[in-house]
């Protein structure tokens, strides 16, 4: 194995790769901001927004958020940013934005709206949020039951077609609605959840949207701190840290999964990289694999965690390290599901 040990990408550029056939071209890694304003417990917002402006310095460029993350403060969060960040870093920032959770006063979810008439009021209200005129890729968070995405996605590009958005954009969908919304109009990405110890949109989904010329922005690339090396079995989790619900931080799920974390760990040394660069670098090598079309999303809320991050980029694996890396890590290994099971019912992806 070789060895490029480094916290920030050693080049001082980010590569970029397109999102899917139609997409724009955006940093190879993004920036998820959903950390900075809600289900982690408190965050700084000071240190939030000099974590966007070092992501922007550092070449990043694409920010994604949703319009319900903290209801409106993550978008007005980015707003603060970029009008604080310097001209040029600001022109090259393009946001992705999800919309369509419902939620009461108490910050509960009820459901999700896929209706046009909702989408276009979501969209006007983000647009006001983030101070800008156009929003570069839009998507709904879950699909709404009550409405064929057909619908939903016509909808966005009608938004397309006035100028107010630039890309219609999906996710956690399947491969059938992926199909079905695509007949409609040109999807750009697909926003779903794809890590070391959640692997099973390679069964259907990922084939679907490489047959469909459509990209993947993937969440999760950490599995929300889990295998990110920094995660200890004695952890306390701050009051509002949804993790406290997440069954692979449960009990036996834990401890079986940081068994894994610590496999993991034995390979990073081998490597001079950290168990987060490893599980990063892993998922950059999924879309170099077959023409750079997966784009990991870090959520990371300090920079110090964004540095570690963007160091995954040095961090070169060969056949022989994804091969080790997977022996260690097989698909299919993880303890517990993703998502509490009232969340994995709202799934599409996990109905396909």
């Amino acid at each position: 194995m070789t060895t490029t040990p480094s916290t920030t990408p050693a080049s001082g550029r980010i590569p970029t790769r397109r999102l899917g056939a139609t997409g724009p071209r955006v940093s190879a890694l993004g920036l998820g901001c959903m950390g900075m304003s809600a289900l982690y417990g408190e965050s700084d917002r000071a240190e939030s927004v000099a974590t966007i402006h070092a992501a922007l310095d550092a070449g990043v460029t694409l920010l994604d958020t949703g319009d319900f993350y903290g209801m409106g403060h993550n978008e007005l969060l980015i707003a603060e940013a970029l009008r604080t960040a310097p001209a040029g870093a600001r022109e090259r920032a393009l946001t992705s934005v999800k919309f369509g959770a419902l939620r009461t006063v108490e910050g509960d979810f009820t459901g999700y709206d896929g209706r046009p008439a909702a989408v276009k009021n979501f969209a006007a209200y983000s647009l006001q949020r983030l101070g800008s005129d156009h929003i570069d890729v839009y998507r709904i968070a879950r699909v709404d039951p009550d409405v064929p995405i057909e619908e939903t996605v016509g909808a966005i590009a009608e938004l397309v077609e006035a100028g107010h958005v630039r890309h219609v954009g999906l996710s956690e969908v399947g491969a059938d609605t992926l199909r079905r919304a695509a007949a409609v109009t040109p999807i750009s990405d697909l926003q779903i959840e794809y890590s070391l110890i959640s692997r099973s949109i390679e069964e259907k989904i990922l084939p679907t949207a490489r047959e469909l010329g459509i990209g993947i922005t993937a969440y999760g690339v950490l599995s929300r701190g889990l295998i990110s090396g920094h995660f200890t079995r004695d952890r306390e989790l701050a009051p509002g840290d949804f993790r406290g619900m997440s069954p692979r931080f449960q009990g036996e799920n834990l401890r079986r999964n940081l068994d894994l974390v610590d496999r993991l760990r034995a390979l990073a040394e081998a490597k001079g990289a950290s168990v987060a660069q490893i599980a990063v670098a892993w998922v950059l090598a999924q879309g170099e694999r077959r023409g750079a079309d997966v784009v990991p999303l870090v959520g990371a809320r300090r920079r110090d965690r964004l540095a570690e991050a963007l160091g995954a980029l040095d961090v070169v694996l060969d056949d022989a390290d994804l091969a080790a890396i997977e022996e260690a890590v097989p698909a299919g290994a993880a303890a517990g599901e993703r998502y509490p099971a009232a969340q994995m019912a709202h799934l599409d992806s996990e109905r396909s």
